[in-house]
């Protein structure tokens, strides 16, 4: 899927902007090197109602807000499950203490439990771009066990989680990583009231707010024993890898992936969740025309449309541009991968840069 926004550039400027990103290094129009992100703004906490906000702030003005809200449910009764066994008599008498319910619990979230949605200026909520970013992010932040179990109360209730994400300004690029890091932080400062019954009587929490308990908790040692996952869009330029392109770095990628990934603590390299990839908006754009078959630079126009194709063909060589065809090769698909997720890759140095926003502990 092309991002929204369609820059309208002559071939003259798309070769040379795609051939200044191919050098080695590449030169970006706004200086960064291929790993370094956008400039951003970003805060916290900063809505009174949900149980977690967030609010980021890239530097070409693109903005979004995040809010996180949450309900009880009474959970569905599945078929050959342990409620189920003991509404019809089995299993009654058996003694659990608090350790052996909290071991039910694992694994016993639902997908279901969790209800994201998008909004952009200008598009429908069932229009194909918020759908599109609502299933990338979704599929990320499902793909552990964890949001589902910290959301299970007991056998008979559960907590419903709505996950509420506005896009303030037009996107003027594919918004996925704002979308992302936002909703990063939202979850890093949503809590959850803090539960007093016991088993599987009806819900009691407490009243006091500083009692509640992080979605995403925090061990002794002061770090998070698991944290939301991060998606990251990565662009190829020739033999170059760059991230978190701009609108005018996408308007000559040859192939756009998003990478979903998270770090959690004790492990030494981050662990990929979901790879997308995504249609570039380079496809639409118009092709040059070379001198060969220029009448106006002096060149001889093709006889028929195979002789106009074959030299087509050879525009790639002659400096001319024209719109990638194909997809990602495996060894570039594998050198992104290992350029994500190895000690010290972009994931742990994003990660590492919104440690340092203040949230909430």
């Amino acid at each position: 899927m092309a991002p929204i926004s369609q820059l309208l550039l002559s071939p003259a400027e798309l070769a040379y902007l795609h051939h200044s990103l191919t050098l080695s290094p590449p030169i970006r129009p706004d200086g960064r090197i291929p790993t370094q992100f956008r400039a951003l703004v970003a805060e916290s906490d900063i809505l009174p109602g949900p149980y977690g906000s967030a609010r980021v702030c890239f530097s070409d003005g693109t903005e979004a807000i995040v809010g996180i809200k949450a309900e009880v449910e009474k959970s569905k009764v599945k078929f050959g499950s342990e409620e189920q066994r003991l509404r019809l008599g089995e299993g009654e008498g058996d003694d659990d203490d608090d350790g052996e319910a909290t071991q039910r619990g694992r694994g016993q979230g639902e997908d279901s439990w969790v209800d994201m949605s998008i909004e952009i200026p200008g598009f429908r909520d069932d229009d194909a771009l918020p759908v599109f970013l609502s299933a990338m992010l979704t599929e990320a932040l499902l793909s552990t066990d964890h949001l589902r179990d910290r959301l299970w109360i007991n056998r008979r209730f559960h907590w419903k989680l709505y996950i509420d994400i506005l896009l303030l300004s037009p996107p003027l690029s594919y918004p996925l990583p704002l979308l992302s890091l936002t909703t990063h932080l939202a979850l890093l400062s949503a809590r959850l009231p803090k539960l007093k019954s016991e088993l599987d009587e009806d819900p009691l929490f407490d009243d006091d707010w500083e009692a509640s308990t992080f979605l995403y908790p925090y061990s002794k040692t002061g770090l998070r024993v698991e944290r939301p996952p991060i998606t990251l869009l990565v662009m190829v330029a020739g033999a170059n890898i760059i991230f978190d392109p701009s609108k005018e770095e996408l308007a000559v990628a040859e192939s756009v992936i998003a990478i979903s990934a998270a770090a959690t603590s004790g492990e030494e390299v981050a662990k990929v969740l979901a790879i997308r990839t995504i249609d570039p908006p380079s496809r639409l754009t118009p092709p040059g025309v070379p001198n060969i078959i220029n009448t106006a630079t002096g060149g001889n126009a093709p006889l028929s449309g195979a002789d106009a194709s074959i030299a087509r063909e050879t525009l790639q060589a002659q400096n001319v541009w024209t719109p990638p065809r194909g997809g990602l090769k495996r060894g570039m698909l594998s050198l992104i991968l290992r350029t994500v997720t190895e000690k010290g890759g972009v994931v742990d140095e994003v990660l590492e840069a919104l440690d340092a926003i203040s949230v909430g502990t």
